[in-house]
């Protein structure tokens, strides 16, 4: 399948597969993004795609950023008819900490994409100099500029026909709901 790729920032980065098996390709952060505690933010992919007709682009979070960090991409589709910019939805489930002293630690610690801050100080993101450091709450996180922040796959769709009807068909289930399963 060949699925056009427009490049609106410099900084896009063409999706490739990491494996010949892979089922999904990376996005990846094309702006660097703070996100602090309880927060949510749109990524920016600087992509624009061309979806064949018949399919969707799903958007789906990585397992190592769900794993190790407070950050939590949402699903998302891209339709075959839309031509903007990709975006990826991020929340930070990081809870506040009310209270912050700012000379206690004045580091930050890697942790895969995110930058966990420690003792609220976060170096800023253009140069580094002492000038330049932003005072943010404990568990702000950073995306950088070519960080690979999402999954994506490119999947075949069906649309149902719809047909109103008075009364629906039984079923082992039923009207059953939530915990209707017997899961306690």
């Amino acid at each position: 399948m060949n699925v056009k790729i427009k490049r609106l920032s410099p900084d896009a980065q063409i999706p490739q597969y990491t494996h010949g098996s892979a089922a999904c390709f990376y996005l990846v952060a094309a702006e660097e993004v703070i996100i602090e505690p309880g927060e949510t933010a749109l990524v920016k992919t600087g992509l624009a795609f061309e979806i064949p007709e018949g399919y969707e682009m799903q958007i789906r979070p990585r397992s190592g950023i769900t794993m190790k960090t407070k950050l939590r991409v949402q699903l998302g589709t891209v339709d075959a008819g839309y031509r903007g910019e990709v975006g990826v939805i991020v929340d930070n489930i990081a809870q506040k900490e009310h209270k912050v002293d700012p000379f206690s630690v004045n580091y930050t610690v890697r942790t895969d994409t995110c930058y966990r801050t420690v003792g609220g100080v976060l170096l800023d993101t253009l140069d580094g100099t002492p000038e330049n450091y932003r005072w943010t709450p404990i568990g702000t996180c950073l995306i950088h500029k070519g960080d690979r922040i999402a999954k994506a796959v490119i999947k075949p769709i069906e649309q149902a026909v719809f047909t109103e009807v008075v009364k629906l068909g039984d079923s082992d289930r039923g009207e059953g709901g939530f915990r209707s399963s017997g899961v306690n």
